[in-house]
């Protein structure tokens, strides 16, 4: 164990907190001027506000169609995430028992699109998407499925990695006294398997709701009618080509980061201990 002197550790101590400090000095300043004039932000960015009005946050929600987006948040985040824990889930566990030379390159093929930056791949998917939709009849653009179907295709990297490397620390003596027992492949995986990975399942969770949630970038080249607007893409109308509502664009950032905020604070105890377990182990 390390001994720091105590004029050390106050300096320390001093650093950790300026450091905090400067980490959350823009969600203040989002804070602060959601509430404020354009005079007044424009007066003095950092001061309090001089009153709480609720006025631009209610034009903010208006503006933005904010319950319609919601939905489109909501729905797009929450079947995603489960989509892609069952498919994740049964395909690492799959890879870890076939034990093969094809499962072990299908895996790395899989953990090697996490290294793939999405910028260099969203033309084709896009053109590849726009394929579906002509050739075969199949709407992939402008539609919450499709959206839905290329997030399973992105999030499965990462998925299938951690529950890989939890998995293999699961002996294979559980599965084999069940499979005596009566149960067969899909219950053994259910029934037995699946509750033990809850650390990594919530990890996969936790991780896939911020970034899903907050993703812009895909769904504003997939999602075109005001209709199936996620609440990125709603945010982003207060910002401009040649004017930007700072007021109502603060106000709605903060009703943006809301429900994430709330879900990770509930869930973040899962993070250390999922990846450690997952990961690691791997």
């Amino acid at each position: 164990m390390l001994y720091y002197s105590k004029p050390l550790k106050t300096f320390l101590n001093v650093i950790t907190v300026l450091f905090c400090v400067l980490y959350l000095f823009p969600i203040y300043l989002i804070l602060t001027n959601s509430f404020k004039s354009r005079s007044q932000m424009y007066e003095n960015m950092v001061s309090l506000p001089k009153s709480l009005s609720l006025q631009y946050y209610m034009s903010a929600l208006e503006k933005m169609n904010f319950f319609t987006s919601l939905k489109n948040s909501l729905i797009l985040t929450v079947i995603s995430i489960t989509v892609i824990v069952i498919f994740a889930s049964m395909t690492a566990w799959m890879f870890v028992r076939s034990n093969n030379k094809l499962s072990v390159v299908l895996f790395d093929i899989l953990v090697a699109t996490m290294l793939i930056p999405f910028q260099t791949i969203m033309m084709p998917l896009m053109q590849e998407m726009n394929w579906f939709g002509f050739t075969l009849g199949i709407k992939m653009t402008d539609t919450i499925p499709g959206l839905i179907f290329m997030y399973l295709g992105f999030g499965a990297g990462m998925g299938v990695f951690l529950y890989h490397g939890f998995i293999s620390s699961i002996p294979v003596s559980l599965e084999e006294a069940a499979t005596i027992d009566g149960c067969n492949t899909w219950k053994t995986f259910w029934q037995i398997v699946f509750p033990m990975l809850k650390p990594t399942t919530m990890t996969v969770i936790i991780l896939d709701v911020i970034w899903i949630w907050n993703d812009y970038l895909l769904p504003s080249l997939t999602l075109k009618s005001t209709a199936n607007r996620t609440i990125p893409i709603s945010t982003a109308k207060f910002f401009g080509q040649y004017t930007i509502s700072w007021n109502e664009a603060m106000a709605a950032l903060v009703v943006t980061i809301i429900p994430v905020v709330i879900f990770y604070l509930a869930c973040q105890k899962y993070i250390v201990e999922g990846v450690a377990a997952g990961a690691v182990k791997g």
